[in-house]
């Protein structure tokens, strides 16, 4: 008999999906072993080179204290007001900003809101842009030269000088620096696939690059635009288009923050330090525009013409003066050589070879940018210099490389050679301006720079151990020099207004007027101990006290900020919250000491040099009548603090006249709220 009754329907459940945990150890080994066409050695070594980068940096770095106290007062004032954040104000009251963009301040400020202000959140950020230029710097020139020269480009890079010093300091060139290497990497990829959105970047970075130190960041706009419209892949109409694109995207990410400060009424927003007029597109194109090249600069302290200035006698030799030398120019000769030698053996090949257009770009920067700062008329500092680290990095590693895969020829043994020879004989005379540093290394660079020319000419490559040996003799006497002087960079703590890298350079070394060898005019110029110079303006140099050597427990003086005492400190602490600004003292360095100490706002009379026409006597007064400012600190050493024709000679005559003067640690002290004498 048939079965009619229903069949139970079984539903078997669908197998649970496998969870794939990462393999670690897999995700490690892909870490350190890098790329596969890499060879085993490439990628350890390029996180060594991080590594070593990082403690270089880092090592000690709380030694400078706040390093450049007008910029940490800033930082300050923006952990504490939004308003003072956006518009980089020196002090959280937003009487008057910063003489630059504010974007260098930004990092530092967002650092210090994140974790507390203090030296090292001021600090770190800068070392961690220098670690990140060095990152970029290898990937760029690994990229189409593989990894022996990325590495060498980025030990150059790090072993800078100057960039021991910077990418230890609070100044804007860091992130300039970082920004700009960045935008020559994205157009050297634009060069390579065409693709528009890598030039949108590179535009986006140089635009971002404004915000830390406004024009100079345009400076390698030309090299960046010329080498795309020479060697893009796509039709040169679109290579065009790209371009017109790109320098719209500079004018965005660089103008958004200059057409919201102007939109802004001048009532309610800070002064515009720097500038005479408080207009911040006046400060852009004067002050801190041509005016550095003219010498023109309104409300600056230099700027002789032609002649010379404050700042140096102009001219090609200026990067290799006394001055500017030990900073910066140690490779220079060997980069130019390279550079020289790599295009004349590329120069046949096709329109779009990359190999041709990295060294073009690199070049570019390196001869454009230094053409800048040789024959620049107005304010220019060693410290600027920090810029062309990259790109003689690059073109050291670059060309050292391609060479050093050519030795059979002779013209490429012959170029290795040269630059060895030329950076061994420029180190024994960099070395011989610091007689006292580390005597001994002077004349073992040349023994085996000219020992290590010798064999590259004369003996056989064909060997890997000789080959071997030779390179690393090579490398070791190029930078032995440069190294030593960014160890005591390194080592040697920082303060001031005008750092500078290395030893004390010793006088009558051929820097000419400038820091680096007595000024013409006197005041200017830090004398170091052995009777050589530091560079620095009223004590502050190299080895100058935390906040700048302004006197001992007084006032800055022009440039260097104010230290001081503790019964100063409790006297302007006392019912700080009452007032507007704890107190007015002429020029920026000046107060930022004042703030620094005692955490609560200071009026910078006169802003950075005590020129600038902020306030009026009128306003000033009618901020004590209405009770906003509580001391004037009398000490302030711009340059307009003496005479009666400024704004702030004059506020400083009425206050003497009007009130009675008391002594506070040393520091002449004016109490505004009792009543005016006369």
């Amino acid at each position: 008999m048939e079965n009619t009754s229903p069949r139970k329907t079984i539903t078997v459940p669908a197998p649970r999906p496998t969870v794939s945990f990462p393999d670690v150890s897999s995700w490690i080994r892909a870490l350190v072993r890098g790329r596969v066409d890499d060879p085993a050695w490439a990628r350890p070594a390029f996180l060594g080179l991080l590594a070593g980068t990082a403690l270089l940096y880092l090592w000690n770095l709380a030694a400078s204290g706040w390093a450049n106290a007008y910029y940490s007062a800033a930082v300050l004032a923006g952990t504490k007001s939004w308003a003072a954040f956006f518009f980089g104000s020196l002090d959280a009251s937003n009487f008057i900003t910063v003489d630059k963009a504010p974007g260098s301040l930004w990092v530092m400020e967002i650092a210090a809101r994140l974790f507390g202000f203090n030296a090292w959140t001021v600090l770190v950020p800068q070392a961690l842009e220098g670690v990140a230029t060095v990152a970029i710097v290898f990937l760029a020139v690994r990229r189409w030269f593989g990894p022996a020269a990325g590495l060498l480009a980025g030990t150059v890079v790090a072993l800078t000088p100057v960039a021991g010093l910077i990418f230890r300091f609070n100044n804007p060139d860091a992130l300039l620096v970082l920004l700009l290497t960045a935008a020559v990497y994205a157009t050297l990829r634009a060069v390579e696939d065409g693709r528009t959105r890598w030039l949108i970047l590179a535009g986006a970075l140089v635009g971002a690059g404004f915000l830390a130190k406004e024009l100079q960041a345009f400076v390698i706009l030309p090299v960046l635009a010329g080498v795309y419209l020479f060697a893009g892949p796509p039709a040169l109409g679109r290579r065009i288009r790209q371009s017109l694109l790109a320098l719209l995207t500079v004018i965005v990410t660089s103008g958004w923050w200059v057409a919201a400060v102007e939109l802004v009424p001048s009532a309610s927003r800070p002064y515009i330090g720097g500038s005479q007029n408080n207009d911040l597109v006046s400060l852009i194109f004067g002050y801190n525009g041509f005016g550095r090249l003219t010498g023109n600069e309104s409300g600056s302290v230099g700027g002789f013409g032609a002649l010379g200035s404050r700042w140096g006698l102009t001219g090609w030799n200026r990067l290799f003066n006394a001055q500017f030398g030990g900073q910066i120019s140690w490779l220079i000769p060997a980069a130019v050589i390279f550079l020289a030698v790599t295009l004349l053996l590329t120069w046949r090949r096709p329109r779009t070879d990359i190999v041709r257009a990295a060294l073009l770009t690199w070049g570019g920067v390196l001869l454009l940018t230094g053409a800048v700062f040789s024959f620049a008329q107005g304010i220019i500092h060693p410290y600027y210099t920090v810029a062309l680290a990259p790109a003689i990095g690059a073109l050291v590693g670059m060309g050292a490389v391609f060479l050093w895969q050519r030795r059979s020829d002779l013209i490429a043994r012959l170029a290795l050679a040269g630059a060895l020879a030329t950076t061994a004989v420029w180190s024994f005379i960099l070395l011989g301006r610091s007689p006292a540093f580390f005597p001994d290394l002077r004349l073992g660079v040349l023994v085996l720079g000219l020992l290590g020319t010798t064999m590259i000419v004369t003996l056989s490559l064909t060997s890997r151990w000789t080959r071997v040996s030779i390179a690393a003799l090579a490398i070791g006497a190029a930078l032995a020099g440069p190294a030593a002087y960014a160890a005591n960079t390194v080592a040697t703590p920082h303060g001031g207004a005008i750092p500078s890298a290395g030893p004390a350079v010793t006088a009558g070394t051929g820097a000419g007027p400038g820091l680096g060898a007595g000024p013409p005019t006197g005041g200017l110029g830090g004398a170091a101990p052995g009777g050589g110079f530091r560079g620095g303006f009223g004590g502050v140099g190299q080895n100058g006290p935390l906040l700048g050597d302004g006197g001992r427990g007084g006032g800055g003086g022009f440039l260097g900020a104010s230290r001081p005492s503790a019964e100063l400190v409790a006297l302007l602490g006392a019912n700080a919250s009452s007032y507007t600004w704890v107190a007015a003292t002429i020029d920026a360095n000046n107060a930022a000491g004042y703030q620094l100490a005692t955490g609560d706002p200071v009026m910078a009379i006169g802003g950075f040099n005590g020129t600038d026409p902020a306030p009026t006597l009128a306003q000033f007064q009618q901020y004590v009548r209405d009770g906003k400012i509580h001391y004037f600190i009398a000490g302030g050493g711009g340059p307009g603090s003496g005479s009666t024709s400024s704004n702030a000679g004059q506020i400083a005559a009425w206050v003497q006249q009007n009130f009675a003067a008391t002594s506070v640690g040393g520091v002449t002290v004016y109490d505004l709220m009792t009543t005016i004498t006369s």
